[in-house]
Formats: C-alpha cells, structure tokens, sequence
C-alpha cells in the first residue's frame, strides 16, 4: 500500500476510535460508583478480553517474555493510565462536563508541544492550524456560558481535568515510542493488569457497582471503549505522527454531542452545530495529511505481528 493511503488509513482508524468514545459519557452515568470503581472494571475487562484473544492466538506468553526494562516501562504506563482516567472521571464528578471536557481536551496541545523532545518527530507546522480550530471548536461545543467555577469543588473538578489532559500527553507520546518493540495488544494487556493492580486496594474499600445496568455498562466501557477502540488507536498511532493522532481524537465531543441528542435528548444548538463544523473541518485537514519530507516516514516499528 503507498505510504500516503497508509497514513490516511492509520488516521481513519484514530477517527474512528474517537467517534466511539464520545459514547463513554453515556455509559459512566449508568454507574454511581466512584471513579476509581469505574476505572477499574474498565480495565479489568479491557484486560480480559485482550488476555482471550492473545490465548485464541497462542501468544499469551509474549507479555512474560519481554524484557525487564519494557515490562517496567509498561508498568509505569499502566499506573499513569490509571492516574490518567481517575483524573478525568473525578473531574466529572466534581464540577461541570463543560468545564472537564475543555480542559481536558487541552492534551493534543501538550502532545503537540512535547512530540518532537520526546518521539523526536520534527515539529510539523501543518497541525498549528487544525489544532487550534479544533479546540475553538470544543469550546464552543461545551459553551460558554457553561464555563463556571463557583467554589473550591469546581475549581478541583477544573484542576484534576486540567491534570487529566496532561497525563493524556504522556500516555500518547510514550505509547509512540514503546509501541516500537512490543506489540500492541500485549502493550494493552500489561497496561490493563498494572492499572487493574494499582487500582484494587482502593476498589476494595469502596462500594461497587450492584445493578445489572451498571455490570452492562461496565462491561461495554472494557471491551468496546478501551479494548476494541484501543487496538484502533494503538495499532494506527505505530505509523501516524502523534501530534497528528491527537488532532483527530477531537472527533470525541462531537460525537459526545450527537449521541447525547440521540440518546439524551439534549438539544444542539447553533452554537454547537458552528463548533462541530470546526473540528470536522480541523479533523478532515489532518486527515488528508500525507506524509511530508523531512516531516514523518510511516512505516511497521515491529518485524513481528503488531496487533
């Protein structure tokens, strides 16, 4: 396959994870238990469902072979991501969605920014543009008039969000460099066991989920919004620029904002259509983005099977 269609495809499937991951709002506010309950039965699943299919594949052993220092790095990743995600759904819980997903999404920029000290990809200009749409997109998207602080608990909610997006940024651009000698669903599966073991001490002493409902949500969050979506970023992150990954993970609040109105019946306003427009747009730029001289040369990372 020419490089070019290459790249496009590997950002298609960085849209494509995007777009189901705005449907995660709908199945968090199924479960009232706290944000570390939710995080990691998310995991736990996600875990499970990757460990079948490395089993089915006669490869669940790749994960006990690597070498200590990768079997480290993955830890330490599985402990962020877990920082990462309880961070997020904290900020939820304790101030405005607005206000959480704003500051939230202000991760691509940090990834921007940090990408070319840490995958040591050249600093792609091309992006600046589209970025910045995207964002201006989200915030009008969020709106607004929404953007209130009132009280310490909205302005931790704001700071954990804000915290949340940095972490987001780590987590992409270290996945970028360590997806280069580990394949990516036992990448997944060492991240899932490490978040899933660092989280279980204080799952134990909080209450958990006890309604069907919330066991069905629990289970669709673990294998369709982090396994399933996961191997489609993951996979598709091995040969795209990250900055460029993190542009389209914009695709995210707006389709927050359409299953919200299928499923919530929350009305789109002008204001939201305007915002949408943006980040498509935004997304559609990178998305026709080739690889460019001198900017980035997509090809495997791994001689062997990298899903």
């Amino acid at each position: 396959m020419p490089a070019a269609a290459s790249y496009r495809g590997g950002l298609a499937r960085i849209a494509a994870a995007g777009l189901v991951w705005g449907s995660i709002a709908l199945f968090s506010r199924q479960v009232g238990a706290a944000a570390v309950v939710i995080v990691f039965w998310r995991v736990t699943f996600a875990g499970l469902t990757i460990a079948a299919y490395l089993a089915l594949r006669g490869r669940l052993g790749e994960l006990v072979r690597l070498p200590a220092r990768r079997k480290l790095a993955l830890a330490a990743m599985g402990s962020l991501l877990a920082l990462n995600w309880v961070l997020f759904f904290s900020a939820l819980k304790l101030t405005d969605v607005a206000v959480a997903v704003l500051l939230a999404y202000c991760g691509p920029i940090f990834v921007m920014a940090f990408a070319p000290l840490v995958t040591r990809e050249p600093f792609d200009s091309r992006v600046v543009v589209p970025l910045v749409a995207a964002l201006a997109g989200t915030a009008i998207i969020v709106g607004p008039r929404e953007l209130q602080l009132s009280g310490g608990t909205h302005l931790l909610g704001a700071a954990l969000a804000f915290a949340s997006a940095f972490t987001y940024a780590i987590l992409v651009l270290n996945a970028k460099r360590l997806l280069r000698g580990i394949p990516t669903t036992v990448y997944m599966l060492g991240e899932d066991i490490t978040a899933a073991l660092v989280l279980l001490p204080l799952v134990i002493m909080t209450p958990g989920p006890s309604t069907a409902v919330e066991w069905g949500s629990l289970v669709t969050l673990g294998v369709v919004h982090t396994a399933a979506t996961g191997v489609l970023f993951l996979s598709a992150l091995r040969t795209v620029r990250a900055d460029h990954a993190a542009v389209l993970t914009y695709a995210e609040p707006v389709s927050a904002v359409v299953f919200a109105a299928i499923f919530l019946r929350e009305p789109i306003t002008p204001a939201t259509v305007i915002g949408g427009l943006l980040v498509v747009l935004a997304g559609t730029r990178v998305a026709r983005m080739g690889p460019a001289p001198g900017i980035e040369t997509p090809g495997p990372m791994l001689d062997a099977e990298t899903v």
